[in-house]
């Protein structure tokens, strides 16, 4: 599948930088609004728990600082790296998955967090980033066979379905869900013919559909979100109230701190439930712009993939592509959830949620993109995709993929 898009922004000043500077803008913008928001719909509970309004926003400033330190680590390093060591950084986050339900923190009856001292890290956010690449490096490797194969496809079944068994044991649908669809669009971006979904796809939503079926906790939240005013007080608590949240807003907006959901009202506000705070405060126009601004984002990292394709960068390529759909997705399923369109999947909306592990892994990814970019704009490859692919240099990985 061939995605063509005009580069509208690209003007010669803005060649003439490393970087894409709108994507960088665009993302700082979201960042700051996360800081705001997170400081403003914090207030009530963080003064609550720990007797001073600014706990959750100073822990979310600390992440900000470590995402900023990682992200510019990242950048330094050249996109053949991650190429050469896919498959080492996506055992190490199986591993990591591992050792979370050996050694994991649990909160809420679910098992996700390692402590590391310094912070609660979250396993589930790296493997994002780790599924990523691996899968950007094997489609880079084995582009023809993916498009004439289905075994090629199925050869990726084994790590994932490990990942996917770790994930679920946490338990954590909602990652697991998001991954499976950023790799089924990486998929249909490298050129998988269409049919090939049905046979993987399918399965996999019935087997996830099975597994709801069968945990009480899971059935309850879908019930809930299917109708949440038959237990209002109980399953239907969070989004009863992020609904009444995202409808105080009106048009325009409480202002911003004039939120009165987040006076305990809707619990945990300034996590997966921001969203609702940010619609209370800035109205339907503020949620247009947040959209718009996401959209955005999106939207310069495919005009980025698509150069670095254009620049015989195939791996990099795939590679932004892959994390464009997985902020887009994540963006979407977490307003979804807001507006009740979805039942409760547990993900931050991307950038702005309270969440110290999202935010420097969301940094990290950006960072890789505007390397690839950086690397597109300034190195161009000399080699096409074809000769890349008949290359027999061996693999470092123990992975063969």
């Amino acid at each position: 599948m061939r995605i063509r898009i005009k580069n509208v922004f690209d003007t010669p000043e803005q060649r003439a930088w490393p970087f894409d500077y709108w994507l960088v803008g665009a993302v700082l913008v979201l960042i700051f609004l996360g800081l705001t928001m997170v400081l403003s719909s914090s207030v009530a509970i963080s003064e609550h728990r720990f007797g001073s309004a600014t706990h959750y926003f100073v822990r979310q400033a600390i992440a900000l600082g470590l995402g900023l330190v990682l992200a510019l680590a990242a950048f330094k390093v050249p996109i053949h790296f991650w190429q050469t060591h896919r498959g080492k950084l996506f055992i190490f986050g199986l591993i990591l998955l591992l050792l979370v339900l050996i050694f994991g923190r649990e909160i809420g009856g679910a098992k996700r967090w390692l402590n590391l001292v310094v912070i609660n890290f979250q396993p589930a956010e790296l493997i994002k980033i780790a599924a990523i690449i691996f899968v950007a490096g094997y489609l880079h490797r084995h582009l023809s066979a993916v498009k004439e194969d289905f075994n090629a496809i199925m050869r990726l079944s084994l790590p994932f379905g490990l990942m996917a068994l770790l994930l679920l044991l946490q338990p954590d649908y909602g990652t697991t869900l998001l991954i499976a669809a950023v790799v089924t669009g990486m998929l249909i971006i490298s050129g998988a013919p269409w049919r090939y979904f049905v046979l993987t796809v399918v399965p996999v939503v019935g087997l996830l559909a099975a597994l709801v079926l069968y945990s009480p906790y899971r059935l309850a939240r879908v019930l809930s979100f299917m109708d949440p005013w038959q237990d209002p007080f109980g399953t239907g608590y969070q989004l009863i109230q992020a609904l009444i949240a995202s409808g105080s807003g009106g048009f325009t907006g409480q202002g911003l701190g004039a939120s009165i959901q987040k006076l305990l009202y809707l619990p945990d506000a300034h996590t997966d439930f921001l969203f609702s705070i940010f619609a209370e405060e800035f109205g339907f126009i503020g949620v247009l712009g947040l959209i718009a601004l996401f959209a955005f984002v999106v939207w310069r990292m495919f005009v980025i993939a698509t150069f670095a394709k254009q620049q015989n960068y195939g791996f990099g390529s795939l590679m932004v592509y892959g994390i464009a759909i997985w902020i887009a997705m994540q963006a979407m399923i977490n307003m979804g959830v807001n507006l009740g369109l979805f039942p409760t999947k547990g993900l931050t909306l991307p950038f702005m949620s309270y969440g110290g592990s999202s935010l420097m892994m969301l940094c990290v990814a950006v960072a890789l993109v505007l390397r690839v970019d950086y690397e597109a704009r300034l190195k161009p490859n000399p080699h096409t995709e074809q000769e890349q692919e008949q290359d027999n240099e061996p693999d470092e990985e123990p992975i063969k993929a």
